[in-house]
């Protein structure tokens, strides 16, 4: 980060920002506003129209025949001008002018055709022995007519600057019209240096190890290249949101000790054509001039997608244009030497295959959601400045949050120190810990929700079946806590503790099945009857069932067959990767799947179900329960012992557990 007390190089008078070198004020675009003003203001005041009033024909009549008027003069042939005689001024109520250079009408008349006013001014002058004769005068009014002229040009040309004032802010040279094809990089130099480092970068480990032979190159690049090797061009960082990829890139950044230029993929694509190709030039030729250095495109999918396949836009789109001057810049004929392209995305499976070939991004870094030892050293570089207390367990939380994303950590340490500052306390404890992770995967109490009695039942027999399930069968997920507090939009939930296991089998998909099956089978058990409450439920087999079928290829009819598309190209397909009587198969298997899950829950649940209606109870009167209450129902899981999470449930027997993705919410 930049010295916040190093003067801005941008600003040329660092006394006063509103000056320039020599003192005197700089320009300012709203000037042109403030000039329009005032022009306009005075060509509205200082009009020679002012003084005169209008008037009627029955009036002009009157002053012809009594011989009040001097002269009438008809300007431009639109409106007639009426002067009186100076002794009949105060008849008709008029002021004598003074302080004027020219003498205005005392009255204005619009007339509609010369003739028939010619001839009536005539008419009542007939018998006159001095009539008054019209004149016919031309003006012309400059100053309206070049105001008339001048101020729509104007106009268009101060909203045509804002325009491009606001599409290039933020860029060089202070954002102006000419700077549109600039690169919008952001550049971290000795003066600006970025603090942080692969020590602040918790767990990825292999990832770490692969960008540390990058800032390597850099450092020493003799020790590769004399014996023949050449400086790697590219890496892409691709991996799950949240897994950490712009902060291992600012590691980079804050390791390398050289220039480092940092900007959005979004950043390339602007309304006009050619601007994003532009930009990309302009930043490879600011690489260049302060080689070696580093360059880093964040969400670079956004220009990266692969080419030819918008139906709608066509061939010549402006993303595709950016793109290929990417590509030239990458590996064309001009030499890169020291220059080194970091990109991050987690949508690889999009990007252009040129993009992705050898000598391009050579080598691809897949950052991936953490393992356990990855969890606990997030969460010490994530509690290192909360005050906690003494009785957290850092280890403990590791186990508690499988699945969690560095962000999602960095999350919960944030929720429980916002909780425990909201109860007034002065360190975090772990009841703080536990209720920020309930608060983040099962969203906020809803303890004021209204919820009648026999609703209150169904939903407590519904949970309780999950947590028979899940207790009764081997492989389903071990149960953590149950409760039917509405949280959310759910009425009630259910926390297991996943195994973090890489392979799994067709048995244990089923009995995970059967588990989230278990509600939907106690309310048919107990009520004879069945509610919309399973709607998650359901949503989960079903594509845990269609994956099994269509994926995994664990069906014997349809056999080893997997028609997952690892490309994602399948999505701008209008038709399936397999006839439409394959598809009859697919249904009717996944159909049989479920319903096979479904009747082994409910036959668990008849045999079970005095202790269902016990551990339903319990959970009425608790509306919150935990393991302990299940193993004084049902006893001890036998093919449990030894897991390491028995110990820590024993440790928390009395407080809210851990929650992952695996929850069922109804």
């Amino acid at each position: 980060m930049a010295d916040e007390n190093k003067p801005n190089p941008k600003n040329n008078n660092p006394i006063n920002p509103l000056q320039g070198k020599d003192g005197k004020p700089k320009f300012n675009f709203y000037w042109i506003y403030g000039i329009l003003a005032v022009v306009f203001i005075g060509l509205t005041f200082f009009s020679n129209d002012t003084t005169s009033k209008e008037t009627n024909w029955g009036q002009i009549k009157q002053m012809l025949t009594e011989g009040d008027l001097e002269k009438i003069v008809l300007v431009n042939k639109e409106f007639a001008e009426l002067y009186l005689k100076a002794d009949k001024k105060a008849k008709y109520e008029i002021k004598e002018q003074s302080g004027t250079l020219t003498k205005s009408p005392d009255f204005v008349f619009q007339i509609g055709s010369i003739e028939s006013f010619e001839n009536n001014v005539q008419e009542a002058q007939k018998d006159l022995t001095n009539p008054v004769y019209i004149n016919n005068e031309t003006r012309q009014d400059w100053g309206k007519d070049i105001f008339g002229w001048v101020f729509p040009i104007l106009l268009l040309v101060g909203v045509w600057f804002f325009i491009m004032r606001m599409m290039s802010r933020g860029g060089p040279g202070g954002g102006q019209i000419f700077n549109i094809g600039k690169s919008k990089a952001q550049l971290f130099d000795k003066e600006s240096s970025v603090t942080v480092n692969f020590n602040d970068v918790a767990g990825l480990k292999e990832a770490k190890v692969e960008i540390m032979e990058i800032v390597d190159f850099l450092k020493n690049p003799k020790k590769y290249t004399e014996l023949g090797g050449k400086i790697p061009k590219g890496a892409l960082l691709v991996g799950p949101p949240g897994t950490g990829k712009t902060l291992l890139a600012k590691a980079v950044a804050g390791e390398a000790k050289v220039p480092f230029f940092s900007l959005s993929g979004s950043d390339f694509v602007e309304m006009f054509v050619g601007v994003g190709a532009s930009r990309v030039r302009d930043l490879f030729k600011q690489a260049k001039e302060k080689s070696p250095c580093i360059i880093f495109i964040d969400e670079i999918d956004a220009i990266g997608r692969a080419r030819g396949k918008n139906a709608i836009t066509g061939a010549n789109d402006e993303r595709e244009n950016t793109l290929n001057q990417l590509l030239t810049e990458m590996d064309g004929f001009g030499s890169n030497a020291g220059v080194i392209i970091l990109a991050a995305t987690n949508r690889a499976d999009i990007l252009d295959k040129a993009l992705l070939r050898a000598g391009r991004f050579d080598r691809q870094i897949h950052v991936e959601l953490p393992e356990l030892e990855e969890r606990k050293a997030i969460f010490e570089v994530h509690t290192k400045p909360l005050k906690i207390d003494s009785g957290v367990d850092i280890v403990m939380l590791a186990k508690q949050t499988p699945g969690f994303s560095g962000a999602d950590i960095a999350n919960v340490c944030n929720e429980a120190a916002l909780i425990a500052a909201r109860k007034d306390k002065k360190t975090i404890g772990k009841q703080d810990f536990f209720d920020a992770i309930d608060r983040i995967v099962g969203g906020l109490e809803k303890r004021s929700k209204i919820i009648n009695k026999h609703e209150k039942e169904v939903i407590a027999y519904h949970e309780s079946g999950h947590a028979t399930i899940s207790w009764l069968l081997e492989h389903a997920h071990p149960l953590v806590k149950v409760t039917i507090v509405p949280r959310g939009k759910a009425l009630g939930a259910a926390w297991y503790v996943p195994e973090e296991r890489q392979i799994t089998t067709s048995e244990q998909m089923m009995d995970e099945m059967c588990a989230t099956l278990g509600g939907r089978a106690a309310e048919q058990v107990i009520f004879k009857k069945i509610s919309t409450g399973a709607l998650n439920d359901l949503e989960k087999v079903t594509k845990q069932a269609y994956t099994m079928v269509a994926y995994f290829g664990l069906n014997n009819k349809i056999g080893n067959i997997s028609y997952y598309d690892s490309t994602g190209q399948q999505e701008y397909q209008f038709q399936k990767p397999y006839s439409e009587q394959t598809a009859q198969v697919i249904d009717n298997e996944v159909s049989k799947l479920v319903e096979e899950a479904y009747l082994k829950a409910v036959n668990l649940l008849e045999t079970n179900k005095d202790k269902l209606s016990k551990l339903a109870q319990v959970l009425m009167e608790k509306e919150v329960i935990f393991r302990d209450d299940l193993e004084l129902i049902f006893g001890k899981r036998l093919w449990d012992e030894g897991k390491d999470y028995l110990e820590l449930n024993r440790e928390t027997k009395s407080e809210p557990e851990t929650i992952d993705d695996t929850k069922t919410v109804d």
